[in-house]
């Protein structure tokens, strides 16, 4: 797989581990050095939902200002077949970065999210317009969901990401994780039947540190990797929250040590799965630039002996 490196404000982890998504309103541009100055792994100027039909030229404009000053980032554009799509992919394709592949030197578009994606089409056509950009692809509706196997599939697509508020609107569903466990399950089956990485999950609401933590949890617990975020303060938590932690580090250096004092030999059933759990763990710890510390304790969850939870 392709990712996507660099090492500027708008995008500070490759784009396929990338955890905080931060949406930051591109008719606002006094907010745009917060965003780059924040904890975001990548910044995404929105040209879409926060910016009111009036501003949507403005928006867009400030965003090409970005880009013609250097900086590269992200874009969440509007919707195949709005009437601001082919203004943004028109105007966005001028500034594509010619180091999609490696180290951000100039200035460009390195990526964008696309708003409500409901076909593989909306991402072919958007990749047609966009040679080479990846492209986040926002599933917010029924319909969409109905077509995620498709859309995850789509030549296009990069990634895909959850639109929670959108399609609770479209839906009427509550917002408990009961309520969104068969949507959230459908991105993360359908992303990983496509091989693409992990999904991107619709943000938390607020800056409180308990609902930012139970909201990256119940995104990891069904198979997101990533989160939107809505403020500059939310994306450090986020980050933490959806980062292999120390205890699960120590968890899975002491599965490999006792696996490998054991002769490296499968020696159950659960052997298997436990290995790839330990080292796909330490192996995005380090992608991350996570330094492992053993805990004082040696309380934590899970020993190198149990089955494989």
């Amino acid at each position: 797989m392709t990712t996507y490196v660099s090492p500027s404000p708008g995008q500070k982890v490759q784009a396929d581990l990338a955890r905080s998504w931060l949406l930051v309103n591109a008719a606002q541009p006094a907010r745009f050095q917060a965003a780059e100055d924040s904890a975001a792994d990548v910044v995404l100027y929105d040209i879409e939902d926060a910016v009111a039909p009036k501003d949507k030229d403005r928006a867009r404009q400030h965003v090409v200002d970005q880009f013609s000053n250097g900086h590269t980032g992200w874009v969440r554009i509007n919707g195949y077949g709005t009437q601001w799509w082919e203004q943004d992919v028109t105007e966005l394709a001028k500034y594509i970065s010619h180091e999609l592949d490696g180290p951000q030197e100039n200035g460009g578009l390195v990526g964008v999210m696309l708003a409500m994606v409901e076909s593989s089409d909306h991402v072919n056509e958007t990749a047609a317009r966009l040679p080479g950009v990846p492209i986040v692809a926002l599933v917010e509706t029924a319909r969409g969901l109905q077509r995620i196997n498709s859309i995850a599939a789509a030549r296009g697509t990069f990634r895909l990401a959850f639109g929670v508020g959108d399609f609770r609107r479209d839906t009427g569903f509550g917002s408990s994780p009961r309520a969104l466990a068969y949507a959230r399950s459908q991105f993360t089956i359908a992303s990983k039947a496509a091989m693409l990485p992990a999904p991107i999950d619709g943000p938390t609401q607020g800056t409180i540190s308990k609902n930012l933590i139970q909201g990256a949890s119940i995104a990891a617990e069904f198979g997101f990797r990533g989160k939107l975020c809505l403020l500059p303060e939310q994306t450090a938590t986020i980050n933490s929250g959806l980062s292999p932690s120390q205890e699960e580090l120590t968890w899975s250096h002491d599965f490999l040590a006792d696996f490998k004092k054991d002769g490296g030999q499968i020696r159950n059933g659960s052997d298997l799965p436990r290995l790839s759990r330990a080292n796909s763990t330490i192996e995005l710890a380090e992608a991350l630039g996570i330094e492992w510390i053993r805990p004082d304790s040696d309380d934590y969850s899970g020993t190198a002996t149990d089955p494989y939870p």
